[in-house]
């Protein structure tokens, strides 16, 4: 007997509805509905609250070879969440790329590192292209460690990309204006982002 047909008689042995069940457990109707169907199967921890809601061991609701696939599977998407997660992190990161000394100013025959907030002796249109890009990149950082707390991976990747693309175009306009601290940093920031990558397309393997 599969897990959804185990499911389904032992909730209608206990007469609850999808929805009883879905509270017992902490979960959504929709969830509930999922399992039951056979569309998808529950977390390592729901599966716990399963087996202890019904009385039964966890083996008798899914197999041995079952169970070892699930929690390979929830190990994966766990280190992926990870991975986002890091990935908003590094771009929340960019905001050093503002407030850290990166620039110079020549005053009197000396230079003086300054942040971008006091940075003068440089064009406006460059001035204005350094902040669009770094706030774009922190604004993607925060929306990726919201996305990645909700889980809506769809929307995660897309964010990646975008987030790589600028950083990539940010370094190497760095690069062009000759702001060598402010482009070392950047550079190293996008190593990182891409060492995140590589693990991440080796976990979705």
């Amino acid at each position: 007997m599969e897990f959804c047909e185990k499911l389904q008689e032992l909730r209608k042995k206990k007469g609850l509805t999808q929805e009883e069940l879905a509270e017992a457990l902490y979960v959504s109707r929709t969830a509930v509905s999922k399992w039951e169907s056979g569309r998808g199967y529950p977390s390592i921890d729901s599966l716990k609250d399963i087996s202890k809601f019904f009385s039964v061991s966890i083996d008798d609701l899914l197999s041995g070879d079952k169970l070892l696939s699930l929690a390979e599977k929830e190990n994966k998407s766990n280190i992926r969440n990870m991975c986002n997660l890091l990935l908003g992190i590094v771009d929340l990161f960019s905001i050093v790329l503002i407030v850290l000394p990166l620039y110079p100013n020549t005053i009197d025959g000396f230079v003086y590192s300054v942040n971008l907030l006091n940075y003068t002796q440089v064009s406006e249109f460059n001035k204005l292209i350094y902040w669009i890009v770094f706030v774009l990149l922190v604004i993607i950082g925060i929306l990726k460690v919201i996305m990645t707390r909700i889980k809506a991976e769809k929307g995660n990747k897309t964010l990646t990309e975008v987030s790589i693309a600028i950083s990539i175009l940010m370094v190497l306009f760095l690069a062009l204006t000759r702001e060598v601290y402010a482009v070392v940093v950047a550079f190293l920031l996008l190593i990182v982002k891409g060492i995140l990558l590589l693990k991440y397309a080796r976990v979705g393997k």
